[in-house]
């Protein structure tokens, strides 16, 4: 960090409040505005949102309180997780089955709270919570507790307990005399599934997640759970409240029925064909392949990078590039939880590695996502959008390491980091 900065900070984060109800000029080496790159650009914030953007002697003479320079570094938009599970954590610290089964859940909202200030602090400005894993509505808990200001976080679009079909998820393993809870809601037909994504949305939820496939084929295979008419009901359901669905899809027939019901994303994608992704881009279905929760899984069982790669990262690879070929929108999504919190920039790092450009993620991670989502209000480096905003020392535009080189934090206006 520049040792100019460093009191200039200070001062800004004991000063939160204050600032948010002041004007603040942000002048970075470049600007990348959710789209493209600016070289000596500068930003002018006002209260919590974004009043002008522009070439920087364009901004000079504007009365601004106080001044941010930030020699070297990029501005970006606020980046938008967009899969992420807030109360879990990594496998390899406790199993999935034992977060759900063992671990109390005022001890998970407890660890979230962390998780939650984690991702923030790491530019990670707005997160899509896809299902709380056995943890009811938590999630809506948190979100409000983050808007009330009682503890830091990112903005969150919550989707609950998440949908399956009776039989289909986990845990699993146990006699078939014992009713296991699972880590989402069971529900099957017309009438049960519009109660349950009803009760859903009354709970708080903004999206709708459904498990279009999950492994429980004979051989233990990836196989699809839901009809099409089912889905086509979870989204007719949704979408008449305004909510899109969102569909765990690992199965080349899960995807076909996700998309063809009009699921707006889909999440994995593992075993989808040039079929498959020419009917995503058909119908404008975007993918979020969470390359990064494949890749640490790898690592739990034993890989270690640097060595010939298992067999479903070879896989994972050779339909991350059908995809893009076939045009497919791309959503920037690591299934946080599967991994740390804070570490989110592993799934932006990996897709560069898989094959997009670093440009081309970094839009994935702010205007992409942001559009997807239907988040209007962000995403961008655009007057009138809110002032979610972070500085990285270098270019990640050139080099994503450089993502994970944060200087400077805004949410709303206000100084996080």
């Amino acid at each position: 960090m520049p040792q100019a900065l460093r009191p200039l900070l200070l001062t800004l984060c004991l000063s939160t409040t204050a600032f948010a109800q002041k004007t603040l000029l942000l002048r970075p080496a470049r600007v990348f505005d959710g789209e493209a790159v600016h070289e000596n650009w500068s930003v002018r914030v006002k209260n919590d949102r974004i009043e002008v953007v522009g070439p920087a002697a364009s901004l000079a003479t504007l009365p601004t309180d106080s001044v941010i320079d930030l020699p070297g570094a990029t501005l970006l938009p606020g980046l938008i997780e967009g899969h992420s599970h807030l109360l879990l954590h990594p496998y390899n610290e406790t199993p999935w089955d034992d977060q759900v089964l063992r671990e109390a859940r005022s001890m998970r909202v407890a660890r979230a709270t962390v998780h939650a200030q984690r991702t923030l602090r790491a530019g990670f400005t707005t997160v899509r919570d896809l299902g709380t894993e056995g943890a009811d509505y938590d999630d809506v808990g948190l979100k409000q507790a983050i808007e009330k200001g009682i503890i830091p976080g990112p903005r969150m679009v919550v989707a609950t307990r998440a949908l399956i079909a009776t039989g289909s998820y986990a845990p699993k393993g146990f006699s078939p005399d014992i009713d296991v809870p699972q880590g989402a809601e069971e529900a099957d037909g017309h009438d049960r599934l519009i109660q349950a994504v009803r009760r859903q949305i009354g709970k708080g939820a903004d999206v709708i997640k459904v498990y279009a496939d999950y492994r429980w084929g004979l051989m233990g295979e990836a196989k699809p759970t839901f009809t099409l008419d089912e889905l086509k009901t979870i989204v007719a359901v949704a979408k008449s409240s305004g909510r899109g669905v969102v569909a765990h899809a690992g199965s080349a027939e899960g995807m076909r029925r996700a998309i063809l019901a009009g699921c707006e994303t889909l999440e994995h994608g593992d075993a989808g064909t040039p079929e498959i992704f020419a009917l995503m881009k058909q119908h404008g279905t975007a993918l979020c392949p969470t390359v990064a929760a494949g890749d640490a899984i790898a690592q739990y069982r034993g890989w270690k990078r640097g060595t010939p790669e298992p067999e479903r990262l070879k896989q994972k690879r050779e339909t991350f590039r059908q995809a893009l070929a076939a045009g497919v929108t791309m959503c920037a999504g690591g299934d946080v939880g599967v991994f740390p919190h804070g570490d989110n920039a592993r799934e932006l790092e990996l897709m560069v590695d898989y094959g997009m450009t670093p440009l081309a993620v970094l839009r994935s991670a702010t205007s992409i996502n942001a559009d997807v989502f239907h988040l209007a209000d962000r995403g961008r480096i655009r007057s009138g959008l809110l002032a979610d905003l972070v500085a990285v020392m270098g270019d990640p535009t050139r080099q994503m390491a450089d993502i994970r080189r944060v200087l400077l934090v805004l949410k709303g206006g206000a100084v996080i980091k």
